[in-house]
């Protein structure tokens, strides 16, 4: 079998939930190696999510201060000393740290290297100098010998204006595992019709303008399902933070909510949103990288510009639910969003690229 190794040093949250599920559906088909480091949001029983077929490498120098030169040539040595012990056919990096180190330290030249952003940094973390230098290490990196393959269409029209070889394969969620963890619960009912988001108080996820949306709507209630730095801006009388909950009753208020609003300002692919699409909830999105190629405007949800248009949508919901959107969202995380579908995809596309 050919061999792959994935190199991940944001081994925690959506990457980890990705990069473990991508690991163990390639065994069948790949000898898989993983090169990680541990986050303090990895879970402690990380083994226990992985196939045990899967080969693990701890990478000693992630973690450190990569501004430091010393560290950072510490680091790419032993990247690629891994590289001369695995013998890789494809080397697949994921998110900003082991795509910019992983693709100065692998040449490519006796294997194909990927990268996969995971949601570019430069975008979601909003304009700033910091962001214009994080885009243009991108393109100076984009120039190497490797391709990059993005999680949706509107991420890798990003990923085009960066380098030359693009793709995108479309992130699932397992159905098996998310219809067993919704078995059970019990929807946490409500009085007032109840828009919700999940995630941190964050610059992405711009909890001003979801405050914003619910001062225009103030006969709703709003629940922020987290927490974050930026917590403090959800200021409405009709929003409630709830803080970090865990899965089950989070899964419980998502249930009994009417609509989810991810106003993002950019993503790959959101989970909180396949999962909302699967859960029948009524979706309102941000017209931006990641959100707009899962929904279009008036077919499986909303795609808004300004806090009146998301307004506008919750009005109308209020007075005339449109069930057909849940139910065509539901059928699209069935027909597309799914691990079964991504399994396939990345099966051709790694038997394509291979050296």
């Amino acid at each position: 079998m050919k061999k792959i190794l994935m190199v991940c040093e944001a081994f925690g949250g959506g990457v980890f939930t990705y990069v473990s599920q991508l690991c163990n559906d390639m065994c069948d088909n790949f000898d898989v190696y993983l090169a990680y480091s541990v986050r303090s949001q990895t879970p402690k029983n990380y083994k226990d999510f992985l196939d045990k077929r899967v080969h693990l490498i701890e990478v000693k120098s992630f973690g450190k201060e990569l501004t430091n030169i010393g560290n950072d040539l510490k680091l790419i040595s032993e990247l690629r000393k891994i590289e001369d012990e695995v013998k890789p056919d494809i080397i697949h990096l994921h998110s900003s740290i082991a795509g910019g180190m992983g693709r100065l330290a692998y040449k490519g030249k006796n294997n194909t290297v990927i990268y996969t952003p995971h949601g570019y940094a430069h975008i979601l973390m909003g304009k700033g100098a910091k962001s214009k230098m994080y885009e243009i290490m991108e393109k100076v990196l984009g120039r190497t010998n490797s391709m990059t393959l993005t999680c949706c269409e509107s991420e890798d029209e990003v990923a085009k204006s960066l380098c030359k070889r693009t793709a995108y394969i479309e992130t699932g969620v397992n159905l098996p595992d998310l219809s067993a963890s919704l078995d059970g619960i019990k929807p946490i009912k409500n009085d007032k019709f109840t828009v919700y988001t999940l995630g941190r108080a964050c610059v992405q996820k711009q909890p001003q303008l979801f405050n914003r949306i619910a001062e225009l709507v103030p006969e709703a209630r709003f629940v922020w399902i987290g927490g974050g730095e930026l917590e403090n801006l959800l200021t409405a009388p009709n929003v409630e933070v709830t803080g970090w909950k865990p899965r089950k009753e989070a899964l419980a208020m998502a249930k009994g909510a009417d609509a989810f609003i991810l106003c993002s300002l950019g993503e790959a692919i959101a989970m909180s949103l396949i999962e909302n699409m699967y859960i029948k909830k009524l979706i309102l999105v941000s017209d931006v990288m990641g959100n707009k190629s899962v929904i279009k405007d008036g077919i499986n949800g909303y795609v808004c510009d300004r806090p009146e248009e998301y307004a506008k949508h919750i009005r109308d919901a209020m007075k005339n639910f449109p069930a057909e959107l849940p139910e065509r969202a539901y059928r699209d995380v069935l027909e597309v969003y799914n691990t079964d579908k991504m399994k396939e995809k990345f099966v051709r596309f790694y038997e394509n690229v291979a050296v």
